[in-house]
């Protein structure tokens, strides 16, 4: 009997030397650097298992042997699913730290930056060329609909969806803005307001004279005058497909088009541009001025008036201006470059902006 419990200690002692040296074989496996030489960005495709997870991983570099992989998996204490997509890996990453990694679900975030006052038809030709994304784009997307931000999206998010983000973005954007109006504003609606703040994105792109710009424009509004405005005129031509690459014509400010400010009174029918945050604030709220006149100061910013004669005196200051940079320019001796010019005067006497 005293032999036989000999054996069975023996026994046990043995499996628990056996098991003790395989736990720690193991933790010095598990814990032990990959042979990753570099961070690298590493896709784990849809529906893979633990076997085609190895094998990607182990083609990418990231793991040396595909069987610890699976061990590393089964032996967890606390598993959880790993969420497909794609991985920043570091290098030399442990199989501890990998298992750890692809079990938290922490993708890898893109981002895409859609600017302010860009048209609808240009942000969608950048989301078409956008990177990562898939699918082909059967959202109904018309001017003013989508927020010009950051976005974040991750690997085989769809173009739709991301799409789908920015309207519902605008929307929010505008709702807030439309609530917290100025009172009195010659607006019928929040789609007016769209409207309006699309406009000044295109006027200006210095913060401190959005509200100011805004307020001209209500002020024509209010006194149903022509309100007048370049780009309005501009989307008309191009309809939002690109730049114009040309300077207004007297054609064109005569022209019918419902887009042409300087021929028909009130806002154009529609939205000329994605308008961002600032813009949609400032032609809800927009400044207490009373001009109603703005021209380019040279300085590239504006020179606002209230009176017709002061209006005249800043686009005589403008043209010379214009001169004096042509007339630098021609005289620029060959191999120098010459400085751009600003753009011609429209051919209407006293238009509220240059």
């Amino acid at each position: 009997m005293l032999s036989y419990f000999r054996w069975v200690l023996f026994f046990v002692a043995m499996f628990a030397t056996l098991m003790g040296g395989a736990l720690f074989l193991g933790n010095t496996l598990l814990n032990a650097p990959g042979p990753l030489d570099k961070t690298k960005n590493v896709v784990i495709p849809r529906g893979a298992g633990p076997v085609i997870m190895a094998k990607v991983l182990q083609e990418e570099g990231v793991i040396a042997h595909t069987r610890l992989f699976r061990i590393a998996l089964m032996i967890d204490p606390a598993p959880k699913p790993i969420k497909a997509g794609e991985y920043e890996i570091p290098a030399h990453t442990t199989m501890r730290a990998l298992v750890d990694l692809l079990q938290s679900g922490k993708v890898v975030q893109r981002r895409l930056t859609v600017p302010e006052g860009v048209t609808t038809s240009e942000v969608l030709e950048l989301v078409r060329k956008t990177e990562a994304l898939t699918g082909e784009i059967t959202l109904d997307v018309k001017e003013g609909d989508l927020l010009p931000e950051t976005y974040f999206y991750s690997r085989d998010d769809t173009r739709d969806g991301l799409l789908l983000r920015m309207k519902e973005a605008m929307e929010k954007t505008l709702d807030e803005a439309w609530r917290k109006r100025a009172p009195g504003l010659p607006l019928a609606n929040r789609r007016d307001a769209l409207v309006l703040a699309s406009i000044v994105e295109k006027e200006t792109a210095i913060p401190a004279e959005r509200a100011k710009v805004a307020a001209v424009f209500i002020n024509r509004l209010r006194r149903r005058m022509k309100l007048e405005s370049d780009p309005t005129t501009i989307y008309g031509i191009t309809g939002g497909k690109g730049p114009l690459n040309r300077e207004l014509t007297r054609a064109d400010l005569q022209s019918t088009s419902p887009y042409n400010t300087y021929n028909v009174v009130g806002l154009p029918p529609g939205p000329i541009s994605n308008p961002g945050r600032a813009s949609i604030v400032a032609a809800t709220n927009p400044a207490r001025d009373r001009s109603i006149y703005f021209v380019a100061d040279g300085q590239g910013g504006h020179a606002f008036a209230l009176t017709l004669p002061e209006h005249n005196r800043n686009v005589a200051r403008w043209r010379e201006i214009q001169r004096e940079r042509q007339e630098a320019a021609q005289s620029q001796t060959p191999g120098q470059s010459a400085p751009v010019a600003a753009p011609a005067a429209p051919a209407t006497p006293a238009p509220a902006r240059q």
